[in-house]
């Protein structure tokens, strides 16, 4: 008979055990998404239409102010360009916000049962994914309309809705940490995201920042993960490889020391927040 013997010393990262964890409880992550969705449009009469109304509504007031503002410079297919930076941020806010709020609003939760604490984070995640799912819809039918060529670049695009994942999610991760001993973190986030989001090349072509400070914009790695996303449905080109290698980097660092981060703070949680 043999008898397994524990090692403090060879102990597993508290990261391994967590993601090993998540998968026992994917059941309990897809109701979290479902609850979402039902109580984003159980009460709206517009419902899952609104999701693609919005951005498609948000890209026409700003087509039509930021043309004048373009007028010197020509963007073609400008409400594409526009459209498909709208929903790469969407995604980004709406997963890094709602992994905060979830983290403070899930006190008492975690204080009378235990579940993995980072099944908030992952249950925001894969809510903003299929809210992305469905914002594709009004994307790629104002391209059509457009008469833009869809090319074979298209088929890349769930390698860059994977790297956005990681980077919302490891963003999301720390954020988590940060709101669950700071309880001001919120509205501070929410100031730093109206900052990130226009020093980010959304509404606007990276060719008309002065070439003195082309390279401060590039090292935002929002840059990176909005160009491997946008070249495919706006121009039908492939993203230089430095753009992907830049944009894996980014998510792949970013989603590992959000998890360390994360998870060395865990048993803290049930009692901070």
């Amino acid at each position: 008979m043999s008898i397994e013997v524990y090692d403090s010393a060879r102990r597993r990262s508290p990261l391994f055990d967590e993601l090993r964890t998540l998968v026992k409880y994917r059941g309990l992550i897809q109701q979290f998404v479902s609850r979402s969705l039902k109580t984003r449009y159980k009460r709206s009469m517009l419902g899952v239409v609104w999701t693609m109304l919005n951005p498609l509504l948000t890209m026409l007031v700003l087509t039509l102010v930021f043309s004048s503002v373009f007028r010197n410079f020509s963007i073609d297919h400008y409400p594409v360009y526009l459209l498909s930076g709208l929903v790469v941020w969407n995604f980004f806010s709406s997963t890094t916000v709602a992994s905060m709020e979830e983290m403070v609003w899930s006190g008492n939760l975690l204080s009378r049962i235990y579940v993995p604490k980072s099944v908030f984070a992952v249950s925001a995640a894969g809510t903003a994914l299929v809210n992305l799912g469905i914002s594709l819809v009004p994307l790629l039918v104002i391209a059509l309309i457009l008469e833009i060529k869809f090319t074979l670049a298209l088929l890349l695009l769930p390698i860059s809705v994977l790297l956005l994942a990681m980077f919302a999610l490891g963003i999301g991760l720390l954020l988590s940490t940060a709101a669950a001993f700071f309880a001001d973190m919120l509205p501070v986030y929410q100031v730093i995201l109206m900052i990130w989001m226009y020093a980010s090349p959304i509404f606007y072509p990276i060719a008309i920042i002065p070439k003195q400070w082309v390279w401060l914009f590039k090292l935002n790695p929002i840059f990176y993960l909005l160009e491997i996303f946008r070249l495919p449905v706006w121009s039908g080109t492939v993203p230089p490889l430095s753009h992907w290698a830049i944009a894996a980097l980014s998510a792949v660092t970013v989603f590992i020391l959000g998890g360390i981060v994360f998870t060395s703070k865990s048993n803290e949680y049930a009692y901070r927040v």
